[in-house]
């Protein structure tokens, strides 16, 4: 595991990422209700605006909206000012959003791309910590550190794991319960807390006699059963490579270990620190091994779109491993600047990482990153027509595509 390396994609791999055909099939419940708004909204969205910049955007609105209310709450047990949930709602909607018409884009500029798939799953990576984190402070859970603590690794681990099925079956499955119906639930929670306060959640409820925030537990933990229900048996019909392995050819329990080497060293840190780390800096805490986990499965991504095996030892798990030797030497240091190096580490590794695959690709595609090519903007009618897609897609995906183009041939305004 070299600390540096000129190039992280050998070419090999870079020639496979660009035969990778996007394969995905989607059950959720909202998506069908919002293709109206997101058809209108990539309408009028400018055709110079490149698909990865629209992502891009999205991400950093929800970081900056996450952020002021960690701000104003790092600890999760304090109010935070109901502006600052109702902007954290806003946040949300205007990432979902965004993250919703980029691939929209993408066909209606003829700019669709393998880079598109990897930059929007790793920006959605990202963004799960921090929603994950926002809906945690929305409802105080800090008061109950454990929980605070399991409901952000649950959402860290499920979307590590839907692409860890895409891994082993080649298909990216969505359920009816998924990540937009989870979006608008978590936008619902800021709502209420602005609504009435982020008190109200430990309010009891009539009758029952039990707090709202019990209530919101119950929903995420109910549909990450629903989850474990669709995902158990990707190992009982094996992989889609030979003799039931991976896209990769590797075992179908490989990526277990990767992920493990993050989650394992979270709650150990968490139960053994002298000095609370965690409980007095959750926040903190969660967004350096956020960070982490979102790395890990961005190598996950690449992994599947090359069709190679997964590395597992990352340079990331040295933030962890700071942490977990001063824990061993007796707190050398104060656990709370060790966290803070740790979280910039982990920070400027995930960048620089990121970055260089982003630039690899661009170069082997001979595309820019935040820029439509000359050809692709030029020749929008084309990208409008609603022609068969040349990715490897269901015939519900087929209709999706169908649904994204019919308004824009309708949509006479168009410029």
């Amino acid at each position: 595991m070299q600390f540096y390396k000129e190039r992280i994609l050998n070419a090999a791999q870079l020639k496979r990422l660009s035969e990778h055909k996007y394969s995905c099939t989607s059950a959720s419940i909202l998506d069908a209700w919002l293709q109206p708004w997101w058809c209108w909204l990539v309408s009028k969205t400018p055709l110079w605006l490149a698909p990865n910049l629209i992502t891009i955007l999205g991400l950093i609105v929800n970081i900056v909206t996450t952020l002021i209310l960690v701000w104003y709450s790092p600890d999760a047990r304090q109010d935070p000012p109901r502006w600052s949930c109702a902007l954290c709602a806003l946040g949300v909607f205007i990432y979902q959003s965004l993250d919703a018409i980029d691939g929209k884009q993408a066909r209606r500029t003829g700019s669709q791309s393998p880079l598109g798939e990897l930059f929007d799953h790793g920006c959605d990576s990202i963004s799960t910590v921090f929603i994950a984190l926002g809906a945690c402070i929305a409802v105080k859970l800090g008061e109950y550190p454990t929980w605070m603590f399991f409901q952000c690794f649950s959402a860290m681990t499920l979307f590590y794991c839907a692409h860890w099925q895409a891994y082993v079956t080649g298909t990216l499955k969505m359920g009816r319960i998924d990540v937009t119906e989870a979006q608008y639930s978590i936008m619902g929670i800021h709502l209420v807390s602005a609504i009435l306060g982020p008190s109200f959640w430990a309010t009891q409820m009539p009758v029952v006699g039990l707090p709202w925030w019990v209530i919101v537990l119950l929903g995420c933990n109910t549909a990450f059963v629903l989850f474990c229900i669709d995902f158990f048996p990707t190992f009982r019909n094996r992989g889609c490579g030979k003799n039931g392995s991976t896209v990769a050819g590797t075992s179908i329990l490989s990526p277990v270990i990767p992920f493990s080497l993050v989650v394992v060293p979270a709650f150990i840190i968490f139960q053994k620190s002298e000095s609370n780390v965690y409980q007095h800096h959750p926040s903190l805490y969660i967004m350096a091994f956020g960070m982490v986990a979102a790395k890990v499965t961005n190598r996950l991504v690449v992994a599947h779109m090359t069709k190679s095996e997964m590395d597992y030892y990352d340079w990331s798990l040295l933030g962890p491993a700071m942490l977990f030797l001063n824990q061993y030497f007796n707190n050398a240091l104060p656990e709370y600047y060790v966290l803070w190096l740790c979280t910039l580490w982990v920070c400027s590794d995930l960048i620089r990482y990121c970055g260089q695959i982003c630039l690899e690709i661009c170069d082997h595609l001979k595309i820019q990153l935040f820029r439509i090519s000359p050809l692709a903007s030029e020749r929008p009618e084309r990208a409008e027509r609603p022609e068969r897609p040349d990715r490897n897609v269901t015939s519900e995906s087929e209709r999706s595509d169908a649904e994204d183009t019919q308004p824009l041939i309708n949509e006479n305004s168009i410029s």
